[in-house]
């Protein structure tokens, strides 16, 4: 089964770092980062549910205005989440700009926002169109494991590294596909119908095998209903198939600490976006500058097993080195302890 996302980076690989997810079979997308987002038409940018930033420097921040400006009046709302003071960030931004007509907008858009600390503490507020955007404390809660959102199809987890600043990775991990074996079904004398629903739901959140399931159907010949054991159908009627795991990761330092936590959360990811500033020759400066050489994204890329590795976010320096840049990375991920 082809994956839920189709992933994209928005700009080249020296311009503001930045993955845009596009889902294949809804009209909504999300959005790691928000640099420059001149390269995402507004068709794109009004399909954004979720955005997930991983600090407020510019590069990764200055993109929000620019969002709320094509998204302002939209019906469906959005939610934002950052690190600790990611609220009071979003909170500056929209006080900066006059209010007093948005009364009359047909839609009232609504930005609701949430920042998490290290032990996972997660706070919330909400910003109304209507209210001029004022700020509205929202209930906090937990996110365990790092889990920011949990959708009935996937779910976002982050970590905390270090980039003399506290910076979030981000992994976004389809959960199990189920797949219907149609000729099983005939097999069996059963229809295709709404009771499947019924019966994948609880194939995915491991419900114990002698769980009834009703399969109920209306032909020509009246109403119809047949039970089966929930194991009995997951071995004869469904394939559980493994969904696909992407990880975003940019703006850190080199250390052992970062290394184990990104390595962690990427572990077997089939795609990961990693940033790839500097060359090793630059180790020295990378470090001054928080940021990972080629070398030492291709090292992490190799402990986390990643099977796919996009690097991104190269320095300016080596526009004309381009190759440089990913030959050093390719030969760190595929070294022979990998």
């Amino acid at each position: 089964m082809r994956p839920i996302f189709i992933p994209q980076l928005v700009n080249d690989p020296f311009g503001d770092p930045g993955l845009y997810l596009d889902f294949r079979f809804e009209k909504r997308a999300l959005l790691f980062d928000l640099g420059d987002l001149a390269a995402l038409p507004p068709k794109k940018l009004l399909r954004i549910s979720d955005v997930f930033v991983s600090h407020t420097h510019m590069d990764h921040f200055v993109g929000f205005d620019r969002l709320l400006r094509i998204c302002l009046g939209r019906e469906m709302g959005m939610r934002l989440y950052g690190p600790d003071g990611f609220i009071d960030r979003v909170e500056h931004k929209l006080a900066a700009y006059t209010w007093n007509l948005v009364e009359n907008y047909p839609t009232d858009f609504v930005i609701e926002t949430w920042e998490v600390d290290p032990d996972w503490n997660a706070r919330g507020a909400r910003f109304r169109c209507h209210r001029r955007f004022q700020r509205e404390a929202l209930e906090g809660r937990r996110a365990p494991d790092g889990v920011l959102l949990d959708d009935p199809a996937f779910r976002v987890r982050a970590a905390f590294l270090d980039h003399s600043t506290a910076c979030l990775a981000f992994a976004v991990e389809e959960k199990t596909h189920v797949n219907v074996w149609k000729n099983a079904l005939v097999e069996l004398g059963l229809p295709v119908g709404p009771w499947l629903k019924e019966l994948k739901q609880a194939a995915i959140r491991g419900a114990p095998d002698g769980t009834p399931v009703r399969a109920r159907w209306r032909d020509r010949d009246g109403a119809h209903e047949r039970t089966f054991p929930l194991g009995e159908l997951k071995a004869r009627v469904l394939r559980l198939v493994a969904g696909e795991k992407l990880c975003y990761v940019t703006d850190v330092v080199q250390s052992e600490e970062n290394a184990r936590r990104i390595a962690e959360l990427a572990a077997d990811a089939d795609r990961l976006f990693i940033e790839c500033v500097f060359l090793d020759e630059d180790a020295g400066h990378a470090a001054r500058k928080f940021h990972l050489t080629a070398r030492q994204a291709g090292g992490i890329a190799r402990a986390a097993r990643a099977r796919l590795v996009v690097p991104f976010h190269f320095s300016p320096r080596y526009a004309e080195r381009e190759t440089q840049l990913r030959d050093e990375l390719e030969a760190a991920w595929r070294s022979s302890s990998r």
